[in-house]
């Protein structure tokens, strides 16, 4: 495919509250969808979107998430002394070698906007994509982003991933206004639904020029107190195009309880190991 982007930023700064007391200790983006910790699935997509460089922002508590991707010598050794070649393979390449790793710390929990801001020092200048691990989407073809870096190589734009919400759920998202030719005419953060522009809300996945580093340098706290990247968008759309993309996949919000439970058996289900057990399960359930 026609490479339009090197460099993906992953906030990953989350204290994961929503799942303790799992996450005390662990980054919730390492909690496992049947046997692929979330961070993974991530980084696989942005990879197979031609990234290079992947910029993980993060807490200082977060070591584990970098230990994920570096070597683990004894457990390879042991996998390859009894020859269990893939779970060796499992083990080993969690990353391409031709992939450089980068972390940024965010010392101060002061929104999403603010740390995607963090990750610039890593940027070339160029566009770079986002990916909010929480947002795990599948299909059985090319990933979203990857979907989205084919439409930034045609067009040059700024493209953010959206889909249709139920109308009353607007106060949860970023939602935004589009042409017909699915420009963005307008973007709020979190609206009531009596004000929302519509119900086409954005979901974790953004490719942006890189105008919107020196946006986000002087952007105010918005909703919530925090640096919003929504409103960094807002005012980038001033200066030029970006479009909406209604993305191929199936979505599982993964920062919440249900929808985590939901991947996980959806999953399961198409698991070589674990499809027939989980299916024999959920129909003794009937």
């Amino acid at each position: 495919m026609n490479r339009s982007i090197s460099t993906v930023i992953f906030p990953v700064a989350g204290l994961g509250t929503r799942f303790l007391p799992a996450t005390k200790v662990l980054a919730k983006e390492l909690l496992p969808i049947v046997d692929k910790p979330l961070i993974q699935f991530a980084t696989d997509e942005a990879t197979e979107a031609g990234a290079d460089t992947l910029v993980f922002v993060t807490n200082r508590n977060k070591h584990a998430l970098e230990d994920h991707f570096d070597s683990a010598f004894e457990l390879e050794y042991r996998l390859e002394a009894s020859g269990k070649t893939s779970l060796l393979n499992a083990a080993r390449f969690t990353l391409a070698p031709n992939v450089s790793r980068v972390s940024v710390t965010q010392a101060q929990a002061l929104g999403l906007g603010h740390a995607v801001l963090c990750g610039r020092p890593a940027l070339r200048g160029s566009a770079f994509g986002v990916i909010l691990p929480d947002d795990l989407i599948t299909n059985d073809g090319l990933g979203v982003l990857a979907q989205m870096a084919e439409i930034h190589a045609k067009t040059g734009h700024s493209v953010v991933a959206v889909q249709e919400v139920p109308p009353d759920q607007t106060d949860r998202y970023g939602i935004v206004e589009i042409s017909g030719e699915n420009e963005i005419r307008s973007i709020v953060e979190k609206p009531h639904p009596s004000v929302a522009p519509s119900n086409l809300a954005v979901v974790g996945r953004y490719i942006l020029s890189a105008r919107v580093m020196d946006i986000l340098a002087h952007t105010r706290p918005g909703a919530g107190g925090e640096i919003q990247l929504t409103d960094a968008i807002a005012e980038l759309l001033k200066f030029e195009t970006v479009l909406a993309y209604r993305f191929k996949g199936k979505r599982y919000d993964c920062g919440s309880k249900a929808g985590f439970v939901e991947a996980t058996i959806d999953l399961a289900l198409k698991h070589p190991e674990t499809r027939e057990a989980t299916r024999r399960y959920l129909n003794s359930l009937k």
